[in-house]
């Protein structure tokens, strides 16, 4: 289904009560789940004003394996294929997804764990294509470390078992944070973190190179600086919104953007070519309101490094295509 839709969030729990009731783990989604799936997202499109940007229906997410989806990054190595993983309490495994929803390939990554894998990139170094695993969510604030495990991605889509080339372990400098979002810089040759809860977020990095024991240490390099619409009335996790909560990160192709996913808007940061990414974040991002998603936690910039994908953690849950400048070429 490629077509232009303007959806929304829908107002209370009712559009995700029809999810739910729709599909149960473990059951096939048949003709009418997707009617009713259909039918919901007409709901949710009516219950609040269209989001801004273009958000196109790239595909439907309806594989009962892609439930809890987490992480979310555009291959680099086979053309129009998506890499993504599932949250903890699941197997360590990477899924290749197509543009259109449908899983394609299913890789088990050995000799790691998997505590709670929150976010992924994909990156090139030296040549060649890697994918990197984030097992960065701590939603209990208890994680004494932390770890990135980096794979190459494969030379077919096909099952198959991989295991990492490099890992990273890390801890924070001062006492555990929940984190969800994870991009990787390759021109200067570091990963940045954000923290999730903490308002405004903050802004880590670490060196893109294998470190086990010791653990690095992440580097607090500045604070998001967030829309007032998304500023909490005081600095406390517990009182943060929902909409400014971290889920994800991706740099895009050309180096010169962050793209900051919450659970209700996209954040667009740009940089000058001479500048960190600490200034860039100092200035206020461009927003855009996100069509309606269940549970909004995966996202990546598309090669073109115009648009980002993203989709949500609950299936049947829909996969836009955001051309994040469409509005900014209406302004022209």
């Amino acid at each position: 289904m490629h077509r232009s839709v303007r959806t929304a969030w829908s107002n209370g729990g009712r559009v995700h009560a029809i999810l739910w009731t729709m599909h149960r783990p473990g059951r096939p989604i048949r003709l009418r789940g997707v009617i009713a799936c259909t039918l919901a997202f007409a709901v949710a499109a009516c219950s609040r004003p269209p989001p801004n940007g273009d958000a196109r229906v790239s595909g439907l997410m309806l594989d009962s394996q892609l439930s809890e989806i987490s992480g979310l990054a555009v291959s680099n190595r086979h053309d129009d294929t998506l890499w993504m993983h599932d949250d903890g309490g699941n197997p360590p495994r990477l899924f290749a997804v197509d543009r259109d929803g449908g899983r394609v390939a299913t890789f088990r990554i050995e000799g790691v764990p998997k505590t709670d894998w929150e976010d992924i990139a994909a990156f090139r170094s030296k040549g060649r294509d890697w994918l990197m695993l984030a097992d960065t969510g701590d939603n209990g604030g208890l994680r004494r470390t932390l770890q990135l495990h980096v794979v190459e991605e494969p030379a077919t889509l096909e099952n198959a078992r991989l295991k990492p080339a490099w890992s990273i372990v890390f801890r924070w400098p001062d006492g555990p944070r929940d984190c969800e979002a994870v991009a990787v810089d390759e021109r200067r040759g570091e990963v940045l973190l954000i923290s999730k809860r903490r308002q405004p977020p903050e802004l880590f990095r670490l060196p893109l190179t294998p470190q086990v024991d010791p653990p690095a240490v992440a580097e607090r390099i500045a604070r998001l600086r967030m829309p007032p619409a998304l500023a909490p009335q005081s600095g406390t996790d517990e009182r943060a919104p929902l909409s400014a909560q971290v889920t994800a990160a991706s740099i895009s192709p050309n180096g010169q953007r962050l793209a900051v996913l919450t659970y209700r808007y996209l954040l667009i940061y740009a940089k000058q070519p001479d500048e960190d990414w600490a200034r860039a974040v100092a200035r206020p991002p461009r927003i855009l309101t996100l069509p309606w998603l269940p549970q909004a936690e995966a996202m990546g910039w598309d090669r073109d490094g115009r648009h980002v994908f993203a989709t949500g953690e609950f299936v049947p849950a829909p996969l836009y295509r955001i051309d994040v400048d469409a509005d900014a070429d209406e302004r022209r």
